[in-house]
């Protein structure tokens, strides 16, 4: 059969195969929900139905060859790839499969500090060794920046055997690097360029906004389809461009991604790369619409920094994905945990995240006019209730590592638990984090100074969710023990 975007290979599938009433004696065993009547009164007969097992009629997801082929064949096609893969491991998994695809143990990867806590991982399961690039810091918004271009020339010219360049794009905050300027300065020196583009899906299907990973010619991209493109948490895709060889990435997959997909995570990626392709213009204006509304009332009523394009340098800061609400909270006296802390808790509204300076409110089509009111009211009473003078905030949010270790021998090595005060001068053999947005304060491998325990300490005392260490008190760190 012929597929177009139309179609929804995968979803089309399922529909069929509801119809033919199969009589289920394989795997899941809730049996189409008969056999978990509250699971079932929760989410609904229709999805418990097409929560099926791997089978001829509907192809299989680590080797595919019907319906999830063509899937997978539409989206390369929607999105200017040359292959994809679909990803129910979340876009932590697609994020590894690049690294572990395209770096082997020992060989160097060129990448920003403010990276994902899954990239660092990738390393330590595969043993590439990271060469960090300082990404800049604003430090009246504290927020980390891009990647300067003239920083990853240095970094190629001191590591010309560096296989990789990891590149965020954008990040949390909706900051992007020259992506095209990157892309031409690697391939020139035999470098591939990988895209964590994970708040970026929607940079495919809209108007007026940075350039995407696959149209800059980047080699591969994490795509997570379901925070900015409408399919169900856990999903994403992996594109890939150039010379990547598509049999060696699902090899790489399939060391770790499951045996086991999700139909209804397949699906969701199915319609939500239909659904984009047919109607991404209206949805991301849409979304810019009621970002842009938010950020100019958010602005006129004082106190608060709603951030925008306004940014841009040409350099650090190329461009500016105006469909993120990023927010500095600073100038009211709190920081950006506190905020969403009394958004959530006062006036039940769930933002993104808040970190030690910022919050960030994630704006989609399927947001409403008077609930983007009710954020920015809410903003403005808090200022009136809550705010107060800035004195004691912290003001950075990036601190340059010293790494001793690469993350893989730190992680591995034998470590000792220690309270903060006494792991200064150590090094560390696990992550401490804030999640999200899941950026390590501390990664294995690097060496834990008085500035990265303050850190931790403040942000704790601000009401942040610390993660990563054995002790989820956070009060001891697991050491390197010589």
């Amino acid at each position: 059969m012929k597929y177009t975007q139309q179609n929804s290979p995968i979803h089309e599938a399922l529909l069929q195969h509801k119809k033919n009433r199969i009589v289920p004696f394989d795997v899941p065993g809730h049996k189409g929900g008969r056999g978990t009547p509250e699971l079932t009164q929760f989410l609904g007969i229709d999805c418990l139905k097409v929560d099926v097992n791997s089978m001829k009629s509907l192809d299989n997801l680590i080797h595919p060859v019907s319906v999830i082929k063509a899937a997978e064949e539409l989206t390369a096609e929607a999105f200017g790839a040359d292959a994809a893969f679909f990803m129910v491991n979340g876009t932590t998994a697609a994020v590894q499969a690049m690294i572990m695809s395209t770096c082997k143990a020992g060989e160097k990867i060129i990448m920003p500090r403010n990276v994902h806590r899954s990239s660092i991982n990738a390393l330590v399961v595969c043993g590439a060794i990271p060469v960090y690039v300082n990404p800049g810091v604003n430090t009246q918004l504290g927020i980390p920046l891009g990647m300067s271009v003239e920083e990853i020339k240095t970094a190629i010219k001191e590591n010309p055997d560096a296989k990789a360049i990891l590149v965020n794009n954008p990040t949390y905050y909706g900051i992007c690097s020259n992506l095209q300027e990157i892309v031409k300065l690697a391939h020139q020196n035999g470098i591939r360029v990988l895209v964590d583009e994970a708040h970026g899906a929607h940079f495919y299907f809209g108007d007026e906004l940075p350039i995407s990973a696959m149209a800059a010619g980047a080699d591969m991209a994490a795509v997570s389809m379901h925070k900015t493109g409408g399919s169900l948490t856990q999903s994403s895709f992996l594109l890939c461009k150039n010379d990547i060889d598509p049999g060696y990435v699902r090899q790489i997959i399939n060391l770790t991604q499951t045996t086991s997909g999700s139909y209804l995570l397949l699906s969701s990626l199915d319609l939500a790369r239909k659904n984009m392709v047919l109607n991404g213009k209206e949805i991301v204006a849409k979304t810019i619409a009621l970002a842009e509304y938010a950020r100019a009332d958010i602005n006129k009523a004082g106190g608060y920094y709603a951030f925008s394009s306004e940014l841009i340098n040409g350099d650090t800061i190329f461009d500016f994905d105006r469909t993120k609400l990023s927010v500095h909270t600073g100038e009211i006296g709190l920081a950006g945990i506190e905020v969403y802390d009394l958004l959530r808790d006062e006036y039940d509204i769930q933002i993104e995240f808040g970190d030690i300076g910022n919050i960030l409110a994630v704006i989609s089509a399927g947001d409403r006019a008077f609930e983007i009111e009710r954020l920015i009211s809410a903003l403005s009473e808090i200022k009136r209730r809550y705010g107060k003078d800035k004195v004691g905030m912290l003001n950075h949010e990036y601190i340059d590592p010293e790494v001793v270790l690469t993350p893989q021998k730190a992680f591995y090595h034998d470590k000792k638990s220690v309270t903060l005060k006494d792991a200064i001068g150590h090094i560390a053999g696990e992550f401490v984090m804030c999640y999200p947005p899941g950026i390590p304060i501390l990664a294995p491998g690097e060496r834990i100074t008085k500035d990265i325990i303050d850190y931790i300490i403040y942000a704790k005392e601000k009401g942040s969710v610390m993660t990563g260490p054995i002790d989820m008190k956070v009060e001891h760190l697991n050491i390197v023990d010589f």
